[in-house]
């Protein structure tokens, strides 16, 4: 029996981000790869000529969108094995309505893999920024004085706290599972999710406004929609109580930044950005003038361990497909509006 035939398109530098030596060996035994060489990301139009035969493609950061061309011209494709985040970028609407889901293309998303990246990020970032650790370590490196006078130590930490998680989403739910073993409350605001399903997750469903009301912290994870820009505004971050802390490690596009500028010029709340609007920020934005404001420059979906599992997961994807099984991590397509 043949080996199904699949096309890697990415870069082999791509390869070595997503995948440990053992995965690429065993998807290149149990399957016939076809690697690019090019030492460059494909174009569209290179992707439409090539892509004549195969069974499955693995696409990953840098793919070029897939067109009505590259659909035509391979009907033996089943899968689209996607070695990053989303694939909204890759795969248009039109695109997973005219021809993914007539045909049952499957198309896999690391996102899921990420998560696990993102979230540990979270977790740390929520500490430092709650517990103040960078104004400690500036202040002495660049003073020399032990603890600077205008900064609280003592202060609430996550133990004994109340987390909003602000969409229950594939990072959001990393959150909340990371989030189980602390003595703390943990509530969550997500439409799409009951109240019985949140429960089953960890978390207390909760509106908007009163998890902003309610928390401590707030993290948020919500995904780029046209439901979700600027969601959190003026009305929201009031809400929040003296010494709160904001992370952010979704996209700069959920919150209404003119108005997290004046919240945090009034020094009452402690902020963290791993993502900004428009990113990086401009050298004279304000934010990065403010002492209460940390910037981690898009960071915390880095790390070998979630950028590993991508490949591993990736392999699983394709032979779930190759032998009818149900893949872990497909693309809802009945949900595409509204994923990220």
């Amino acid at each position: 029996m043949s080996k199904p035939k699949v096309w890697f398109i990415c870069t082999q530098s791509h390869r070595k981000l997503v995948f440990t030596d053992e995965h690429w060996e065993q998807l290149c035994a149990e399957f016939d790869v076809t690697t690019n060489d090019s030492g460059r990301n494909l174009t569209t139009e290179q992707v439409s000529e090539g892509c004549r035969g195969y069974w499955g493609i693995i696409t990953g950061w840098g793919a070029p969108p897939l067109t009505a061309e590259v659909f035509e011209n391979d009907p033996d494709l089943q899968i689209i094995a996607h070695s990053a985040g989303s694939v909204k970028s890759m795969l248009s609407a039109d695109i997973v309505s005219r021809y993914l889901v007539p045909r049952n293309i499957v198309t896999f998303s690391g996102n899921g893999a990420i998560a696990f990246n993102v979230a540990e990020s979270t977790i740390g970032l929520l500490l430092m920024t709650a517990r103040h650790w960078i104004h400690f370590n500036n202040h002495y490196h660049q003073t020399g004085q032990w603890r600077p006078p205008d900064v609280n130590a003592n202060v609430q930490g996550l133990l004994g706290s109340t987390v909003g998680v602000v969409s229950a989403s594939a990072v959001g739910r990393q959150v909340i599972r990371l989030l189980q073993p602390w003595d703390l409350q943990i509530i969550c605001y997500d439409p799409y999710v009951s109240a019985e399903q949140m429960q089953q997750l960890g978390a207390e469903k909760v509106e908007l406004n009163e998890l902003f009301e309610r928390s401590d912290h707030v993290t948020v994870h919500a995904p780029v929609t046209a439901e979700t820009e600027k969601m959190i505004g003026a009305e929201q971050l009031a809400l929040l109580r003296d010494g709160a802390t904001l992370v952010n490690t979704s996209r700069g596009w959920v919150i209404d930044h003119d108005a997290l500028l004046a919240e945090c010029r009034k020094g009452r709340l402690f902020v963290c950005l791993d993502v900004t609007t428009p990113e990086p920020l401009p050298a004279d934005s304000p934010f990065r003038e403010l002492d209460n404001v940390y910037i981690t420059s898009h960071t915390s979906g880095a790390g070998y361990y979630g950028y590993f599992k991508i490949g591993e997961q990736v392999l699983e994807a394709l032979r779930a497909c190759r032998d009818g099984k149900p893949v872990q991590g497909a693309v809802d397509y009945s949900r595409y509006d509204v994923l990220a």
